[in-house]
């Protein structure tokens, strides 16, 4: 692994004990260590809450930005130098809740950034609101009578929208969930991976056993290519399959479609200033 990227030997991790936010954190330090990203070509964006912290626990570029607004700085940093590696990270509250518009704005604009939710269908930071995922029936000191909304599907409305890369794994599988990153990590476009993980003090009903148990893995035989059966997959709810669900290959990014670098195909990121003393007049205009 490589050391420079991470070393919490020496941090208090603000999560409980057997949180599975901690399978998460050691799941994406493996994958990044195995494709081998330096710090300096890294950027973690996150929002608000307990999986948003996530970045806190890495030696590398960090923006921690507003509860769900992850998605518009993490597009902007793509944008500006696509040479950068760059993911955006936090929980089903703060990605498919506050940010639920940035998140369907981004699929339409594919940029190359990977967009990596724990989803342990309830608001952990604020101790224990039913989220956008909680199931029916879930009760919480809001929900007191139990959740009476269907809940979101991530994985739907992403197939529906056409994004290039869909995905679930469970966080208690860390040697799938690795390989799902870099997978989704190494696609070129906007790649969504949602993570079934445990919340082992707010939410008692989807456990780790509850996760094995209404979990299966996609078969071999699924084409991550055909949208139709994809859309079929993703609406299971008894069992949550796990896997690639989508991809689309052909769409271009955001980066590509982007008309700053039709002509010059640098990133703004290595280009020179231009006309100098016009910027600075401009800057210092009281217009």
């Amino acid at each position: 692994m490589n050391s420079q990227l991470f070393d919490t030997d020496n941090i208090d991790i603000a999560w409980c004990p057997g949180c599975g936010n901690f399978s998460i954190l050691n799941a994406l330090k493996q994958a990044l260590a195995e494709l081998g990203i330096k710090p300096e070509e890294l950027v973690l964006v996150s929002g608000i809450g307990q999986a948003a912290k996530i970045p806190h626990y890495f030696k590398t570029h960090v923006f921690n930005g507003l509860h769900g607004r992850a998605l518009p700085p993490a597009t902007a940093i793509k944008a500006v130098n696509p040479d950068l590696t760059v993911i955006a990270e936090s929980g089903d509250g703060d990605m498919y809740g506050e940010g639920g518009n940035h998140l369907l704005h981004a699929i339409r604009r594919n940029p190359d950034i990977t967009t990596i939710v724990h989803n342990n269908m309830v608001y952990g930071l604020t101790k224990g609101q039913a989220s956008p995922t909680s199931q029916i029936g879930f009760r919480t000191p809001v929900q007191v009578k139990g959740v009476f909304e269907n809940p979101f599907n991530p994985l739907a409305m992403a197939i529906s929208m056409d994004a290039s890369f869909v995905a679930r794994v469970f966080a208690g599988d860390i040697a799938q969930t690795v390989e799902m990153f870099k997978k989704a990590i190494s696609h070129k476009g906007y790649a969504l991976v949602d993570v079934l993980q445990p919340c082992v003090s707010y939410n008692k009903v989807n456990t780790y056993q509850w996760f094995k148990e209404h979990t299966y893995y996609l078969e071999d035989s699924h084409d991550p290519l055909d949208r139709l059966k994809a859309f079929e997959k993703a609406l299971e709810m008894e069992k949550f399959p796990l896997g690639v669900f989508y991809l689309n290959p052909s769409k271009k990014t955001f980066e590509e479609n982007s008309g700053v670098y039709q002509e010059n195909k640098i990133p703004l990121s290595r280009r020179k200033t231009e006309r100098k003393e016009k910027l600075k007049a401009l800057i210092h205009s009281k217009k």
